[in-house]
């Protein structure tokens, strides 16, 4: 019998080893078989030892995967990695449940969607945090998954689950017979999928619409020591100072990173749309035949009889919404987006009513604010003149690709995400942030253009390609043509479908062990 201590361990580690952008993406096919044989030889513990022994490990990949966020904010990182190790373990729980009452073959079955489920769950819930959503583990191969224009990122977990279930079968298999035939099948699998992304990108022919020159901004402000301290105008100067030797190039858009003008600009957009600020950004771009795309932070005020259901309470009995936003100049009036998938514990309180009157705050931030932010029930894309139309997608928004989708129903031909990543430091975070970009590229066949505020900056072609970027932790601006796409991928279309479809038959099975006895 293996020892068990070792497969909890291992599991953890070899999931910790695959990941972006410093793992070794392969481990994924086989880091999953350690956690099949521990559930074979412990699944008829008690119920308290089974949990800890899977809690370990999950443990163990998340804390290996994600410490960096101890950089921006301790609590939030024990908070993250505690929390979505549970979570991780009640689905080995449940799959558990359904193997003690069905059989190890509906088990199987069960376990890939059922995580799957799990997965879209931190995709929509307010504790959401779907950073180790398993079909993110391909982000820096994006030739391997071409095929995420048809299935999202769900389509990777679910080939990462049956690969590894196939390996852990052909495995047993060999143990008995020693026949190497055994591994047949767990090949095959791997191998179709990626001879079906090769073929998908050797055909791929991308519209040949007009370009659009687009400048990203890399200020690479200090967000703890320099970012709160500089005025409206310093800002707008350091900028000037930036992008003027660029304009040689012609840039029909500039892009800056999300809050680059980090204090609020005003009560309501009329009131910003007549500012110093607004009106100088337009004449710049009138004169240059350009516009802007910037990161802000909007707020409107209220008193107590007229606050809305998301403001905050200030000092003397006023109330406040902010915004985390982003708005391009136009010579036909504001465009404006305020962001929407907020950071847990940052910009939103999660069950706000239950739970700020017992917290209040007490929930450390990444450093934007203490308090809640409000947001917009739809995405928009914003017109660049000569046709083409841009998502502006802020920050953490570009993890979800559901919802990213939703800029190119808006009818965005561009997508830009606007980031500050500067927060964590100089460690995988700002990576693996800047490899899920390409599989939103790829699932959504558009071109992304990315401005962070320390990095990394640069340019994504819609099949996931990185044509040019900056270093991180350096200041500089980049300029690359980018063509507008018009398609509509299968993803964009039908959306999160596999864990609709899986979901239903997860439920099924799931309630389908409350009409059976215990074996």
């Amino acid at each position: 019998m293996p020892n068990k201590l070792f497969l909890s361990i291992l599991f953890g580690v070899l999931l910790g080893l695959s990941w972006p952008t410093g793992g070794f993406a392969p481990l994924l096919f086989v880091a999953l078989v350690p956690l099949l044989f521990l559930f074979e030889h412990s699944k008829t513990e008690k119920r308290r030892k089974f949990f800890w022994r899977f809690y370990l490990g999950f443990f163990i990949w998340n804390a290996l995967t994600t410490w960096w966020l101890w950089n921006a904010t301790i609590f939030g990182m024990f908070f993250a990695i505690l929390v979505n190790s549970l979570l991780m373990t009640l689905v080995v729980m449940l799959w558990r449940r359904v193997d003690r009452k069905l059989g190890q073959k509906a088990g199987l079955v069960f376990l890939p969607f059922a995580w799957i489920c799990f997965e879209k769950m931190h995709l929509v819930w307010d504790f959401s945090w779907p950073w180790l959503n398993l079909g993110n583990g391909f982000a820096n191969h994006p030739n391997w998954v071409q095929w995420y224009e048809y299935t999202g990122s769900f389509g990777g977990t679910l080939w990462i689950w049956v690969v590894n279930i196939a390996m852990y079968k052909g495995l047993k298999n060999y143990m008995s017979t020693k026949k190497s035939m055994q591994f047949l099948k767990p090949i095959f699998l791997i191998a179709a999928p990626l001879l079906c992304s090769y073929i998908i990108l050797h055909q791929f022919e991308a519209e040949q619409n007009e370009a659009v020159n687009v400048t990203v901004v890399q200020p690479n402000i200090d967000p703890y020591n320099e970012k709160y301290d500089l005025t409206h105008q310093e800002l707008y100067n350091n900028l000037l100072a930036q992008i003027t030797p660029e304009l040689s190039k012609k840039p029909n858009l500039i892009v800056t990173p999300e809050t680059y003008f980090s204090e609020g600009a005003g009560e309501n957009l009329p009131k910003f749309e007549q500012s110093k600020l607004y009106q100088d950004l337009l004449d710049f771009g009138t004169l240059n035949n350009t516009q802007f795309l910037h990161g802000i932070q909007f707020y409107n005020s209220y008193n107590e009889e007229t606050k809305s259901d998301t403001a905050n309470k200030l000092e003397n009995n006023f109330w406040a919404d902010f915004y985390n936003s982003a708005f391009m100049t136009d010579s036909a009036g504001i465009h404006v987006y305020h962001k929407s998938k907020l950071v847990v514990g940052v910009e939103t309180l999660p069950y706000r009513s239950l739970v700020e009157p017992l917290l209040g705050n007490v929930m450390l931030d990444f450093g934007g604010t203490l308090y809640v932010r409000a947001t917009q029930d739809y995405r928009e894309a914003f017109p660049i003149y000569g046709g083409a139309k841009i998502g502006p997608i802020i920050c953490y928004e570009s993890v979800y690709g559901e919802y990213v989708t939703e800029y190119v129903r808006a009818g965005a031909t561009v997508l830009a995400i606007m980031t500050n990543d500067a927060w964590w430091g100089n460690t995988p975070g700002h990576k693996q942030h800047l490899a899920y970009a390409r599989l939103r590229a790829i699932e959504t066949r558009r071109p992304i253009v990315r401005a962070a505020n320390t990095g990394i900056s640069g340019f994504i072609t819609p099949l996931g390609e990185i044509t040019s970027q900056l270093k991180y932790d350096t200041k500089g601006v980049l300029t690359n043509a980018v063509i507008p796409q018009n398609k509509i991928t299968r993803y964009v279309q039908f959306g999160n479908y596999i864990f609709r479809l899986g979901g239903f038959l997860a439920a099924f099975i799931l309630l389908f062990t409350l009409a059976r006895k215990k074996n």
